[in-house]
């Protein structure tokens, strides 16, 4: 009989138990027999609870000395130092820092990580950097004879503008206002095949620190002494400022066609100052120059030419431009503009450049006589159209190639910027407490306008070191071009005075002026402004002619009449235009000339006065150049006892 199993007797042979898995790798293999959780905890294999965390890799030690440049990233930071962006975060996160691998870090947080791995540093601007990275790529090949910068130095009224002018045999000092240099002009002469480039620098005392940058980018000085008066307060300025630049002296001793010059007492000024003339054996080449005459100024262009060759000035026209500026304005017409000198490489039209906080492109260049170039080599000056903002004055302008890096580092010094403003404006309680409880302390808030970026930082810082003990002066607001509403505001919400220095009140501006009773001060010469505020703040002020606006008038058409002149076409827009007033010129409201009418005819009869809205010809006396679009503006001179006080 069949069964369902096996017999009872019969043993049953099963096979092994598989020792691993079907199919791993280490089929066939005897498995370690298991050990238990808490054997392996007393073997030191694991943590009660869990697992034991590993101890953390000594971060590695850099010995070395890395440069620091501002704007400098997690990970610029991190190929630096030679080690993973990972530990670079790791230790801004111990820092309460949360950053990015790509996020922007500031220069004393860099340094304190650079020093935390054992690195020491050296701080760099992102052009300072640049420029190393491309002088270590330099042969000596690429490097040409370039022309010599000249800056011409010396006292107010010395003859240093006249000189200049017999040099480039045009006239600078007839369209500057009291005969003195205000702003920074640089201009090349050719002689022999050979350029040299002159940066002429203003005179007057608050100009120190415009001064000063003109000598940063010089390789020779010219001091103008006049023969006839010696060395004077800002003579000894400009020495000084000559030795700090480590730059030579050339002295040309002015005006000796003058009867009472007396060179051997300059001389003699000049030795006891440490510039001895070589012919009293010294080393200081000495030039007598008459800038009226025009003597000696083929010796003085030879003299600099022979200096700028015992001192081999190079440049690499290859490389990308380095460039200072030296001016900044703003043009109605064409926007920001700023006037360069290209220190090193080739300015191109189309290059992309950093210039402190503004990136761009550059649109146009000029060189010094106004004409459109494609490109400028070094030592040369030119101005510059493709700015989105104004740039400071003594600014360093870079070309990139770096387009993402150059805008990142511009927006970061932007917000910089912004936040030194801000910090400069913020007052704290503990300061407001301390006004209240002296009781005495007045302040007075200026708004100061200026024609160009330069003459509105000097006026600034001049203005605000007339306070005193009892009266601050604090400039809230200094900017470049003409008087606009929102100043007019500004100053109404803070009970400010507005100072406008070679540039006029916009008509909106002006009319809100009057309505919110804003003190506007127009002004055209430094130490008239100085002086004004001065008696102001002692109360001292003295009755003053002050202006009285008649009307304005727009020159529509240009007339040109032999034995007369320039005829202007204009359409009175406001006011009425009188035959006793006086006339302001503006193109795009900065003042051009100062003046008094000629003539003014309505048809072809003279007339005595024309009211808005009616067509009359002028004629400004000594004044041709108008053109159609400028605005004559008519006022006359009153004596009124002064109102501003504080």
């Amino acid at each position: 009989m069949r069964g369902r199993g096996p017999h009872p007797t019969t043993p049953v042979l099963e096979p092994p138990p598989p020792t691993t898995e079907p199919g791993r790798r280490d089929a066939g293999k005897k498995r370690a027999p298991q050990r238990g959780g808490r054997e392996r905890e007393r073997e030191g294999i694991l943590k009660p609870f869990g697992y034991r965390k590993a101890e953390p890799a000594p971060l590695p030690v850099i010995d070395r000395e890395i440069t620091i440049s501002e704007g400098i990233t997690v990970k610029e930071l991190s190929e630096k130092l030679g080690v993973k962006a990972s530990l670079v975060i790791k230790k801004l996160v111990d820092k309460g820092i949360f950053a990015t691998i790509n996020q922007t870090l500031e220069t004393k947080l860099s340094e304190e990580l650079a020093r935390e791995f054992g690195a020491s540093t050296a701080k760099m601007s992102y052009e300072e950097e640049s420029v190393q990275v491309v002088d270590q790529t330099e042969v000596a090949g690429d490097l040409e004879a370039r022309p010599p910068v000249v800056t011409i130095m010396g006292h107010v009224d010395h003859g240093k503008t006249s000189l200049l002018d017999a040099i480039r045999l045009t006239n600078v000092a007839a369209r500057e206002a009291g005969g003195i240099t205000q702003h920074i002009g640089a201009y090349h002469v050719d002689l022999n095949g050979r350029k040299i480039v002159f940066i002429d620098t203003p005179g007057h005392e608050a100009f120190t620190r415009m001064r000063a940058r003109g000598s940063k980018v010089t390789d020779i000085v010219v001091l103008v002494v006049a023969a006839d008066d010696g060395v004077m307060p800002q003579t000894r300025e400009a020495i000084d400022h000559a030795r700090a630049a480590k730059v030579p002296i050339v002295v040309a001793m002015n005006k000796i066609d003058k009867p009472e010059a007396q060179p051997e007492r300059v001389k003699q000024q000049l030795t006891e100052l440490g510039l001895m003339p070589e012919d009293w054996g010294g080393e200081t080449p000495l030039v007598p120059v008459s800038a009226k005459q025009k003597l000696g100024l083929d010796l003085l262009l030879e003299m600099i030419l022979l200096v700028a060759d015992m001192q081999e000035l190079k440049g690499n026209a290859a490389r990308p431009a380095v460039a200072t500026v030296l001016e900044a304005k703003l043009d109605r017409g064409r926007g920001p503009v700023a006037t360069l000198l290209v220190r090193n490489g080739t300015l191109r039209v189309g290059d992309h450049f950093l210039c402190g906080t503004v990136f761009g492109r550059v649109r146009a260049l000029f060189d010094d006589r106004g004409e459109p170039v494609k490109e400028m080599g070094p030592s040369m000056p030119v101005e510059l159209l493709g700015l989105e903002s104004l740039p400071d004055v003594g600014d360093t302008l870079q070309v990139v190639t770096d387009l993402s890096k150059a805008r990142q580092i511009a927006e970061f010094r932007e917000i910089k910027a912004r936040e030194v403003a801000m910090a400069k404006t913020r007052v704290t309680l503990d300061q407001f407490h301390a006004q209240l409880r002296e009781g005495e302390t007045k302040e007075l808030n200026i708004i100061l306008k200026a024609d160009v970026g330069g003459t509105a930082e000097v006026l600034s810082d001049t203005l605000q070191k007339l306070s005193t003990e009892k009266v601050s002066i604090r400039v809230i607001s200094a900017g470049v071009g003409a008087i606009t509403e929102s100043d007019v505001d500004l100053a109404s919400a803070s009970n400010a005075i507005i100072i406008g220095f070679n540039v006029r009140p916009e008509r909106k501006a002006a009319e809100a002026a009057e309505l919110e009773k804003v003190d506007i001060r127009l002004h055209t010469i430094i130490y008239e402004l100085t002086d004004e505020i001065k008696k102001a703040m002692v109360g001292m002020l003295e009755p003053v002619f002050k202006e009285t606006y008649k009307g304005r008038a727009e020159v529509r058409e240009i007339f040109r009449i032999s034995k007369v002149g320039t005829v202007a076409g204009c359409y009175v827009q406001d006011g009425a235009i009188t035959r006793d007033s006086q006339v302001r010129l503006l193109r795009d409201n900065i003042v051009i000339h100062t003046g008094r009418l000629d003539s003014l005819k309505r048809f072809k009869n003279d007339a005595s006065e024309v009211k808005s809205g009616f067509e009359c010809g002028i004629t400004i006396a000594g004044y041709n150049d108008l053109k159609p679009g400028d605005i004559i503006e008519a006022f006359v001179k009153e004596k009124v006892a002064a109102e501003l006080g504080v």
